[in-house]
């Protein structure tokens, strides 16, 4: 990556609230990652070292959740994410925290993540191969995808449970009621107003 490239990664990332990473390879992916488009395919290992993928998933409605233990944005989310599972995992949601810590932070990830609240599911993605596969531009990064594996939603910062874009395409792929897809990592787009392994069951 040219340090223009890296530097523009980072003050992108800042600027839609999240964290950037600069020592991984710019996101690429053979197919685009849009909303209304399958959701790209992806496996990774649960904190216990299980092999998980989201194809495990199908069937359910599945938000994934990019983040890391540096990430400030990353802590203050977690207590809304574990809330979107309790409130909706009847319904169908699944919960996935991917963590792209380093190899050797696997051990302290899940007490890291359940000390903030999260009882979700937790994976871990040391060489941070989701970020490219999801073209995530920093983290926390979330997408929201349905029980066909398509992705609905997608966001680069931190979530709050009750984010009016979020809580409709989460109530049309639950099939609760009606609701919109949105895409609010769209660069320019304006935002919206205002058990697969690893994690513990709520």
């Amino acid at each position: 990556m040219s340090v223009r490239g890296l530097a523009r990664r980072v003050v992108l990332a800042f600027a839609l609230g999240g964290c950037a990473r600069g020592d991984r390879a710019e996101a690429t992916s053979a197919a685009p990652v849009a909303v209304g488009a399958p959701a790209p395919t992806y496996a990774a290992t649960s904190v216990a070292g299980a092999p998980v993928a989201l194809a495990d998933l199908r069937g359910r409605v599945v938000l994934l959740n990019i983040w890391a233990t540096w990430c400030k944005p990353c802590r203050q989310e977690m207590p809304a994410l574990d809330t979107l599972q309790r409130r909706h995992e009847a319904a169908g949601l699944t919960v996935v925290g991917v963590s792209i810590d380093e190899p050797g932070e696997r051990d302290r990830i899940a007490p890291f993540a359940q000390e903030l609240g999260a009882s979700y599911a937790l994976w871990h993605d040391p060489d941070d191969r989701v970020s490219s596969t999801f073209l995530a531009i920093g983290v926390p990064a979330s997408y929201l995808i349905d029980r066909d594996g398509t992705l609905r939603w997608r966001h680069v910062g931190p979530v709050t449970a009750d984010d009016p874009a979020l809580t409709a395409a989460l109530r049309e792929a639950l099939g609760t009621t009606g609701g919109a897809t949105s895409d609010t990592a769209a660069i320019g787009a304006a935002r919206a107003p205002a058990p697969a392994g690893g994690g513990t069951t709520p």
